[in-house]
């Protein structure tokens, strides 16, 4: 299934996309698209639904991030060997965990807003894993059984906050509008391998990622394990997997965007975004 949420923010309906493509309103059947809703039960309850009987949704309203009440947005750094290269980093020898500010994520086509006094925004193409059950010291092989499914993110990054005022990360990952999620939450069983994925990324039409999560250093099945070492993961968490290389940072010379850029971005089965890069406005 292809589930989403559309609407304007913070007004958002729970839906889901048919096989023809059409948009189809699931809110007489469930509240809203998030942790109560991911659960083996619930997701298989609506893959019994006969789409065709629900409302179908006219025009082409906004999509929201696919899933609310988002605890934890946890990402994973330099998950593509050739990323770290270009990014001039060694090959990490287990996944480097950081964390973006729920506070970021927003809808998959909504504009993304440079932080004041930003200098060196960048973009990433990655995959986005949403777990479904509770997760605490799983193995790898059990790992994959807690997944409720899948969604394409844009990890946008401000690398002179990330990298050359000290201390974390994070800071130059949660600005506003930095965690594009969507259009879908793809359940798992539309998805036969998580590792088999093609994935692109360009910037006013030009292709700057192309990449495929075969090459991920660690794969979702070993993320998931190991930070449930570390920390229960929780249904509606949303775990994003690195990115391929091709980002600005890593260009000769480098390249960072500016307003009026429009990012457009797609993995294989996960659909498309498109972003507007606009100034900061308080």
């Amino acid at each position: 299934m292809k589930l989403v949420r559309y609407g304007q923010p913070g007004k958002e309906k729970p839906g889901l996309i048919d096989a023809a493509g059409k948009l189809r309103d699931l809110s007489g059947v469930v509240q809203d698209i998030g942790p109560a809703q991911l659960t083996d039960a619930v997701l298989a309850r609506l893959l019994k639904l006969k789409t065709d009987k629900l409302p179908l949704v006219r025009g082409k309203p906004r999509l929201g991030c696919p899933v609310s009440g988002i605890g934890k947005f946890i990402a994973i750094g330099l998950n593509y060997s050739d990323h770290a290269k270009e990014a001039g980093m060694p090959i990490p020898k287990e996944p480097i965990v950081f964390t973006k500010a729920i506070s970021c994520i927003q809808g998959p086509d909504d504009d993304v807003m440079l932080p004041k006094g930003s200098v060196k925004g960048d973009w990433e193409i990655e995959l986005g894993v949403v777990i479904g059950k509770q997760a605490r010291h799983v193995t790898q092989k059990a790992a994959l059984d807690h997944v409720a499914g899948y969604c394409l993110s844009n990890d946008v990054s401000e690398r002179e906050f990330q990298l050359e005022r000290g201390g974390q990360w994070d800071k130059g990952k949660g600005c506003d509008t930095f965690g594009p999620l969507g259009p879908w939450l793809v359940t798992k069983d539309e998805i036969e391998n998580p590792q088999r994925l093609a994935m692109w990324l360009d910037v006013n039409g030009q292709r700057m990622q192309t990449g495929n999560t075969r090459t991920m250093i660690f794969s979702v099945a070993k993320i998931v394990s190991h930070l449930s070492e570390y920390m229960t993961l929780m249904p509606g968490d949303v775990i994003i997997t690195g990115t391929p290389p091709g980002v600005g940072l890593g260009m000769k010379p480098q390249r960072f965007l500016k307003a009026g850029d429009v990012m457009t971005l797609g993995i294989e089965g996960l659909g498309t975004q498109t972003q507007r890069v606009v100034p900061f406005k308080r």
